[in-house]
């Protein structure tokens, strides 16, 4: 016998589907992608990555150019050096406003030398000024081979300095502030002493300052009205 048949056991209806709608396996078509930006380098802008820390307009942040880096040259030959930034600090009614100083040093490598001091609200900007200083100030420096003429002493505030002639193959003994003055200045074999401060501004311009001090041999016979001639190895002047 079978089963009788139960309202349990009665199958539900299955519901009409709508003739519009679309079946379950219809392929949609395919949105046009958005345009993706471009990646943006690693260490330009914001924070920067690993290799080039800190944000800023061209990756170098508040930090701006390594200290004693490479030397840039321009087409004139003439090559700058940053010695040292400042971060300056100015307190006003809504709060500090920050700015950065920089101190360059321009040379040649051929007797001229220079330092300027630039301010901006950008490392770049201040580094710009510096140069554009240094490069103005210029002085000329007389040399003796590839050292100077004579012994020497510059000072400045409580900073001197004293500038040694030594020989070829010596090269130079100086520290991370006077050494770029003398490089720039073509300078590669002397011996140096600092004293006092070791403010890299007071030592820059102690340095500058002996370096101007120095006299080649035909300065000397032009002020004293003299001719200098040698004598057992020493300098003997006769009017």
């Amino acid at each position: 016998m079978s089963d009788p048949i139960t309202p349990e056991s009665t199958p539900a209806p299955v519901e009409a589907q709508a003739p519009d709608a679309a079946p379950e396996n219809t392929i949609a078509e395919a949105a046009p992608a958005a345009p993706q930006e471009p990646q943006r380098a690693a260490g330009g802008g914001g924070r920067g990555g690993r290799d080039n820390r800190g944000g800023g307009r061209d990756g170098r942040g508040r930090g701006g150019p390594r200290r004693n880096g490479p030397r840039e040259a321009d087409e004139g030959g003439i090559e700058s050096s940053l010695v040292k930034i400042y971060r300056c600090a100015k307190v006003v009614k809504g709060g500090k406003r920050f700015s950065f100083g920089a101190l360059v040093i321009a040379g040649d490598r051929q007797g001229n030398v220079g330092i300027g001091y630039g301010k901006a609200n950008e490392v770049p900007m201040a580094v710009e000024k510096a140069t554009k200083d240094a490069r103005r100030s210029m002085v000329k420096v007389p040399l003796k081979g590839s050292t100077i003429p004579h012994t020497v002493k510059g000072k400045h505030g409580s900073s001197s300095v004293i500038l040694v002639p030594a020989m070829p193959g010596s090269g130079v003994t100086a520290g991370k502030s006077v050494r770029p003055c003398l490089e720039l200045a073509g300078i590669t074999d002397i011996l140096t002493k600092a004293y006092g401060s070791t403010s890299p501004k007071n030592l820059v311009k102690a340095t500058i300052d002996a370096l101007s001090r120095l006299q080649s041999r035909e300065d000397v016979e032009r002020d004293r009205k003299v001719k200098i001639e040698f004598a057992g190895g020493k300098e003997l002047a006769t009017a």
